[in-house]
């Protein structure tokens, strides 16, 4: 052996040196983090059940409220009088978002727990743009908003989830118009495309309102996370729709991004691959 081979020769560790010591601290240390991460994953699952449990069972008393108000407004019990109509559509309009926010709840809890699936079938982008629009005219004709489809020729069919599809679509059509001023324009576009692997349509939502400054781009596709999170802020919400727009266009094995500047519009597109593997 010679005389480096002997001054670099490994030692056992004597267990009851300093350094051995450290290093039994450090195992103990590890071990205690391991405990520690183990029962942080276990309170998170329990968390994200709960989300589950109770965003369900909220909807459906919610739902019996929207429906009898429905009921009032239409007259089944009898005529009303203007106030009490104006009294029963707030209880209508009210109940509605705040079904729409424990749905967001309730799939964001999905989501976390790995149980969004999806259900593929075939069908035309063009159709689904344009009914998403017209679930929407009531809000677009309230602030007066310019809404404008446009589905190139050579698009052709996908499969895909419709509706989640239409789920991010809607999300992004909301925020649209809830960030779009009075007498704005607002326009849905589908396009063919190139992601990571395969062909694909490439669906784009802008408008011409508030825009978003660029350093908040990465921000608001995180979970609960809003650009205006004062308490006095005009625009309220969960946070969580665009986190599950993102989800479930990973889900297809696509990618969501945003183009925008501060008072310059803004522009989201998302992909989704003309056919999902098995």
């Amino acid at each position: 052996m010679t005389r480096v081979e002997r001054a670099t020769e490994s030692k056992p560790l004597d267990p009851h040196s300093a350094d051995g010591d450290h290093l039994a601290s450090l195992e103990a240390q590890l071990k205690e983090a391991i405990v520690e991460i183990a029962e942080l994953r276990a309170r998170d699952a329990l968390k994200t059940q709960f989300l589950a449990n109770i965003s369900h069972d909220l909807r459906t008393p919610l739902t019996a409220v929207i429906t009898h108000a429905e009921i009032l407004r239409d007259g089944i019990l009898g005529d009303l009088a203007p106030r009490q109509m104006e009294s029963v559509r707030g209880i209508i309009s009210g109940g509605r978002q705040l079904l729409n926010q424990v749905g967001e709840i309730l799939t964001y809890a999905r989501g976390a727990a790995n149980q969004l699936t999806l259900v593929c079938t075939e069908f035309a982008i063009r159709e689904t743009l344009e009914q998403v629009s017209t679930l929407n005219e009531s809000l677009l004709k309230k602030k007066k908003l310019h809404l404008a489809v446009d589905v190139a020729a050579d698009v052709p069919h996908i499969v895909a989830d419709r509706e989640k599809i239409a789920h991010v679509v809607g999300n992004l059509l909301g925020n649209a118009i809830e960030f779009t001023p009075t007498d704005g324009h607002i326009w849905l576009r589908a396009r063919r495309g190139a992601g990571h692997d395969a062909e694909c349509v490439v669906v784009e939502v802008a408008d011409s309102g508030v825009g978003i400054s660029p350093e908040h781009h990465d921000l608001i596709f995180r979970e609960f996370a809003q650009v205006d999170s004062t308490p006095s802020r005009s625009h309220h919400g969960t946070g969580l729709g665009l986190t599950i727009a993102r989800k479930l266009v990973e889900l297809h094995n696509g990618r969501i991004w945003v183009e925008s500047d501060l008072g310059e519009g803004s522009r989201f597109f998302f992909t989704v691959p003309f056919d999902q593997p098995e």
